[in-house]
């Protein structure tokens, strides 16, 4: 009797476990989902449960090098903010678009350090600051000068001087980005040493290596305090080893992404060397090594790399949060709630096919495919937490072709599968993931045989952006995230690099114009079409009939050769709808009084010759379009007459533009020009010195 008592309660048991762990899942997923959608405000937030402990440690250096035998990438690194994008081939020259680049919506920073009206850094995200070379806080312009940093008192422009020039005492410091609140800023930067790794001589593979060098890369952050401009103060230096991938900064809370490369030659070795180390001297000026306990991994990584991701406060003197994770990380999307790492991943397919004549299966044509691996982190508070994880084929071309939208995450993606025989057909992609990060909705096999060229997701929208012969700009509604679809495409000649809101029903695509000419063989006979960019386009979009895109304004500027880091990188963009103002760097080229537009022999259009290098400054509205008011330059008459096809000096090219009540300022390495908004007259300048006179 007291057996079938025992044998009741241990099914009991059993069942009530069994049935709790679907409505845990849930509640779990419940949860999530609650996170993802807290950007309403009618909606209660439950907090993401921290679900990190489902990844698991590294645990052992044995592990590690086991791990990284295992990557099918063990080769590949990520750094920086720039992953390059091979574009069409077909296009014969068209310059490669680069970014993580990071388009944007025109949403306000977070710094409101004086009353009255300025410019703010171009986003993508309103609430989610990101880092630029130059800030203004409405008096005062910050900007990154080489291997310092330069303050200037900008408003009035009448008095307009440098206050302070900030120099570093770590020569091995290039600080690359800044951000600036009410009372701090914050100067993102880089350090690279070469460490000497001392291999016992029995050890070396090779006994004619000695020392060993591994080179270190640390990102730093250095804050300071700006309250008094006169006596600006460092509070305090953090910083995260490896190579700078990215940062936000989401009201005093500053998150940083780095990818550290493990040196394959010392796990060879069977070397144990130093893991990811950071340090915060708000709390010490001791470097911490992070232990394998504290490293996790993506159990199926697909690049040997260290991710590193620290958050802080600026604010406050808590201790910078380090997370690190063995798989890289190569375009960074953050909404107000997450944090979304992309990073490619490569398969190789063996098909088999049965052999009739010789009744063996064999492998036929192998496949190079690749996917995009999309990893999701909560950001709970004080803390970066991995949630889940999602994969869709293709891959991106920045962090412009991700989105989450109403818990929903949206991704557009190329897709290029290559056989060894040399055959592929790019396809194009759009995917929506759930909460969790799985597939929901899909539209797939969009314009074949070209490439994403741009993407823009606004609310229940998304505008896509691909090019081989002629522009297709094509509207996607995600009113039913599980059931996206194509409403409307518009046809015409270029492309757009980047996609820019101008309001809900319009938008501005910044890229090239372009010729598609005839090739012909040795017998003059056609054999192919190729298209070739030509000059700068700027488009205005009317989208108000869905279904029937149309392109309301253009413009060009200059000939084969212009070109403007806005391409590819969305912060040269100053844009204003209330007051109608548009202005971004260009250098422009163009053909000579009678030099052909095409060269008759190769059959392919010239360049221009260099003529001009600052700042177009438009009007812009929906009822005449672009209107050029002028054009604002920092280069001399001398550096002109000096200036061949191509001018490589570039110390007096603008680099930004901003304003600040109704002054424009444009700003180079070598000065900083005030204008008139409206009539584009001086209104004064002031001469940066150079380094060596500081």
């Amino acid at each position: 009797m007291k057996k079938h008592t025992i044998a009741i309660i241990v099914l009991f048991t059993t069942l009530v476990l069994l049935i709790s762990i679907p409505v845990m899942n849930f509640a779990n997923a419940q949860d999530e989902s609650n996170k993802a959608i807290s950007n309403k405000e009618d909606v209660t937030v439950t907090p993401a449960p921290d679900i990190e402990e489902v990844l698991p440690v590294v645990g052992t250096f044995e592990n590690l090098k086991r791990l990284v035998s295992n990557s099918n990438s063990s080769n590949i690194y990520y750094s920086d903010n720039f992953v390059s994008i091979q574009k069409s081939a077909a296009m014969n020259g068209v310059s490669t678009s680069e970014a993580e680049s990071v388009r944007a919506a025109g949403a306000t920073d977070s710094s409101a350090a004086y009353s009255g009206d300025y410019s703010a850094t171009n986003i993508q995200v309103e609430g989610v600051d990101e880092a630029d070379i130059v800030k203004t806080d409405g008096k005062y312009i910050y900007q990154v000068n080489n291997r310092r940093i330069v303050i200037a008192s900008a408003y009035p422009s009448s008095d307009m001087k440098i206050t302070a020039t900030l120099n570093f005492d770590d020569k091995n410091f290039y600080p690359r980005e800044i951000y600036v609140d009410d009372n701090y800023l914050t100067v993102i930067g880089t350090t690279h040493s070469d460490v000497k790794y001392d291999i016992p001589q029995d050890s070396r593979i090779d006994k004619r290596i000695m020392p060993y060098y591994y080179g270190k890369s640390m990102v730093r952050a250095i804050v300071y305090d700006i309250s008094d401009k006169n006596n600006i103060k460092e509070v305090r230096q953090a910083e995260i080893e490896g190579d700078y991938l990215s940062s936000r900064k989401i009201g005093s809370r500053l998150y940083i992404v780095s990818n550290k490369y493990i040196d394959f030659y010392l796990l060879e070795q069977g070397i144990e060397y130093i893991t990811p180390s950071y340090k915060d001297t708000a709390v010490s000026p001791e470097t911490k090594i992070i232990d394998y306990d504290e490293i996790r991994y993506f159990p199926d990584i697909e690049s040997s790399n260290y991710m590193i991701v620290g958050s802080m406060d600026i604010a406050d003197n808590e201790e910078i949060k380090v997370e690190t994770y063995l798989g890289a990380g190569q375009n960074i999307y953050v909404s107000n709630e997450n944090l979304y790492a992309a990073v490619t991943k490569y398969e190789y397919e063996e098909p088999l096919i049965n052999d009739a004549a010789s009744n063996r299966i064999m492998i036929y044509r192998p496949i190079y495919k690749q996917n995009t691996l999309v990893y999701k982190f909560a950001l709970n508070d004080r803390k970066v937490a991995f949630t889940s994880k999602g994969e869709v084929p293709g891959t991106i071309i920045n962090q412009f072709s991700m989105d989450e939208h109403k818990g929903y995450f949206r991704i557009a993606t190329t897709s290029n599968d290559v056989s060894n025989q040399g055959a592929s057909v790019s396809k194009n992609n759009i995917y929506v993931l759930d909460s969790s990060m799985k597939p929901v909705g899909k539209i797939e096999d969009i314009a074949p045989g070209e490439r994403i060229y741009s993407a823009r997701f606004m609310g229940d929208r998304g505008y896509l952006v691909t090019f081989e012969k002629v522009d297709p700009l094509f509207v996607v509604d995600f009113k039913d995230p599980e059931n996206p679809e194509i409403l409307g495409a518009l046809k015409i000649p270029g492309y757009s690099d980047y996609l820019h809101p101008y309001d809900e029903n319009h938008i501005i695509g910044f890229g090239k114009d372009t010729i598609v000419l005839p090739q012909k063989n040795e017998k003059g006979n056609t054999i192919s079409e190729t298209a070739f960019y030509l000059g700068m386009k700027i488009a205005i979009f009317d989208i108000t009939d869905v279904t029937n895109p149309k392109e309301k304004f253009s413009t060009m500027i200059g000939d084969r050769g212009t070109d403007s880091e806005l391409l590819y990188n969305h912060k040269a963009l100053l844009f204003s709808k209330e007051k109608n103002l548009l202005a971004f760097p260009v250098s422009v080229y163009e053909l000579e009084k009678g030099q052909d537009a095409v060269n008759k022999k190769y059959n392919h259009p010239e360049y221009g010759t260099f003529k001009f290098q600052g700042a177009y400054v438009y009007n812009i509205d929906l009822e005449k379009g672009f209107t050029l008011k002028g054009k604002i330059t920092h280069m001399d008459d001398t550096a002109y007459k000096k200036a061949a096809m191509y001018y490589k000096d570039g110390m007096d090219y603008v680099q930004r533009i901003l304003y600040i009540n109704d002054t424009l300022y444009t700003l180079s390495q070598q000065k900083i020009k005030a204008s008139d908004m409206n009539t584009l007259t001086d209104k004064g300048e002031v001469i940066i010195p150079s380094e060596k006179n500081n």
